[in-house]
């Protein structure tokens, strides 16, 4: 019996033009110009394929979605229905080409594309291996190069393609992934992202709790308009995020017969509001000043309309694509497959294995490949000589004198109960962390006056400037020296990102480095925890510098050198950045 990816092989290979010599092992050279190309998309459960045409600037989508009649994905079932549908979507879009090269100048016998791309992960390995499959036998069925395209990546590259922005951060939320990305030499870095499952994923665990069936997330949106807001965990550390937690405490809820409606109420808020924060801090550390929005749970009206409060609070920009470009779609994979063939970016079918676990920091951006990097933005965090107000990631910070005044703002796009509780509770916190790390031996700044109910802190104004101003082997030790030292004490920053670190030059360069900011801070024994404040420094670096492993090497041989626990909570870094997140 044939496999369904045999299957695939004998339906799209086989039906080769008359006038077409016999394909080659290889895909042809990459063409000086790329004018049309096709997109086959397949990570999970969409069927799609599409036709690109460059100059116009037209892209014709063909999808058929998988629908399960009960629960979420099953991975067998969505590949028994990649190996139906992929077929017919595919030949559906190359006679949309065909009729488009119709008008082209092209000699009849030319093949109506040139150049062929394929989702080549993240996603469910058996729907994955149908799509190669066929993108390979396009490409040789026209001997046209073939591009592996990165899936997370063409969701962030689609909006940055219509936007016209020229470096903005990205927000991927989907069913199986959410994190935020940034564009640093010649990758994309990730920022931030879910520590265990994806957003729409999340969704879905709890929708299928209640009996509803797959996709999770616009019964969710829909029931939600109904309801009143119910309190879950709020879990943001540093730029990443856990969802685990909230849908336990949403079944939780839903089986002690709070309404359905009251649960995705809070469910929306929540984790909204969570993406919308770590996407603000993002473009507070890096200085950027446009957000590009990506991924299917991206339809939801109400997390693009608290990312458009929360831009237009910091005077950013934001862009969020159609829907047809949001959800799963091969439309997204040909866009950026033109961009990667233009840029000779293409693979010998021997090289194309899909890659199930294919992380976007992983792709070298070769279609950017000759932009000069930006001047490094002036920091936003107050400064000797600055402006008497500053705007951080939550914060308005004032100087006084001597003096720095930090106001947690309202946040708009927050729920106002979530939005009091978290602003009172991370004051406190921070207040009691920067006091308990000072006694400690860590440098903080001295807490001057608190006013919890007012969400107000005064401190002694300390450094000459936040440490991404002037990145050192040096200041890197002593960040890693004094997460070592906090951690053995029992508590975590919580937020260690360069932006979060001051520094002020001593004489033949005895700088004095201060950790700041321990709003999201709390205590903890465990190594996870521990671990994770070394993440986020760690992810901070790839975002801000352009030596970030060398940096990061040297925090990290620091702390194993003060730690009592070193080893252990680096070995526990390592199995944290070494996680599928992505499966």
């Amino acid at each position: 019996m044939r496999s369904a990816q045999t299957e695939v092989v004998f339906s799209l290979a086989g039906r080769r033009d008359s006038k077409r010599m016999a394909p080659s092992s290889s895909p042809a050279d990459t063409p000086d110009d790329v004018r049309r190309v096709l997109g086959i998309e397949g990570t999970a459960w969409a069927a799609s394929a599409a036709v690109y045409e460059v100059e116009r600037e037209a892209v014709v989508i063909e999808s058929d979605p998988y629908q399960p009649e009960s629960g979420g994905i099953h991975p067998r079932e969505a590949a028994e229905h990649m190996s139906e549908a992929v077929p017919s979507v595919v030949e559906t879009a190359i006679e949309t080409a065909r009729e488009q090269a119709a008008d082209d100048d092209r000699d009849s016998d030319e093949a109506p594309i040139d150049a062929v791309a394929f989702s080549r992960g993240p996603g469910l390995g058996p729907c994955l291996r149908i799509v190669g499959t066929a993108a390979r036998a396009v490409a040789q069925r026209f001997d046209v190069p073939l591009v592996g395209v990165n899936h997370m990546v063409a969701h962030l590259e689609i909006g940055r393609h219509y936007s016209g922005f020229d470096r903005p951060v990205c927000l991927n939320a989907s069913g199986a992934n959410a994190h935020v990305l940034a564009y640093r030499n010649g990758r994309y870095r990730v920022l931030g992202e879910t520590m265990d499952t994806g957003v729409g994923n999340a969704l879905d665990k709890f929708t299928r709790h209640v009996g509803w069936s797959h996709p999770g997330g616009p019964k969710v949106e829909a029931h939600a308009k109904e309801g009143e807001y119910v309190d879950l965990p709020y879990v943001v550390k540093g730029m990443d995020f856990s969802f685990s937690g909230i849908m336990s405490a949403a079944k939780d809820e839903s089986d002690a017969g709070t309404p359905v409606e009251d649960v995705c109420r809070g469910l929306e808020e929540t984790v909204f509001a969570m993406l919308t924060e770590v996407s603000e801090r993002a473009l507070s550390l890096t200085g950027r000043e446009e957000l590009v929005l990506g991924g299917g749970v991206g339809q939801n009206d109400r997390l693009q309309g608290m990312l458009r409060e929360m831009c237009e609070q910091r005077g950013a920009g934001l862009y969020v694509p159609e829907d047809r470009f949001l959800r799963d779609n091969a439309g997204m994979i040909a866009v950026l497959g033109a961009k990667m063939a233009a840029a000779g970016d293409t693979l010998a079918v021997a090289d194309s294995a899909i890659d199930s676990d294919f992380r976007p920091d992983e792709v070298a951006v070769s279609w950017r490949a000759s932009e000069s990097e930006p001047t490094p933005a002036a920091s936003t965090r107050v400064e000797a000589g600055a402006a008497a107000e500053q705007q951080g990631a939550e914060a308005t910070v004032t100087i006084e004198g001597d003096r720095v005044v930090k106001r947690r703002v309202p946040r708009s796009y927050r729920h106002p109960s979530l939005d009091e509780r978290l602003r009172r509770e991370r004051t406190r916190v921070e207040a009691r962390l920067t006091s308990e790390a000072r006694r400690h031996g860590v440098p903080t700044p001295l807490v001057v006056d608190v006013d919890t109910a007012a969400s107000t802190i005064t401190f002694q104004y300390v450094g000459d400037s936040d440490l991404d101003a002037g990145l050192t082997a040096e200041r890197a030790r002593a960040v890693g020296r004094s997460l070592a030292t906090i951690h053995d004490a029992g508590f975590v920053h919580g937020d260690p990102t360069t932006r979060n670190v001051r520094v002020e030059s001593g004489d033949e360069g005895a700088d004095r480095v201060f950790l700041i900011d321990f709003g999201l801070g709390y205590h903890t024994g465990h190594e996870e925890d521990h671990a994770m404040d070394l993440h986020v420094f760690a992810q901070s670096l790839a975002g801000t510098a352009d030596d970030a492993d060398r940096l990061q090497a040297a925090a990290e041989d620091a702390y194993r050198a003060t730690s009592e626990r070193g080893d252990t909570v680096l070995d526990r870094l390592r199995a944290v950045e070494g996680r599928g997140r992505y499966q």
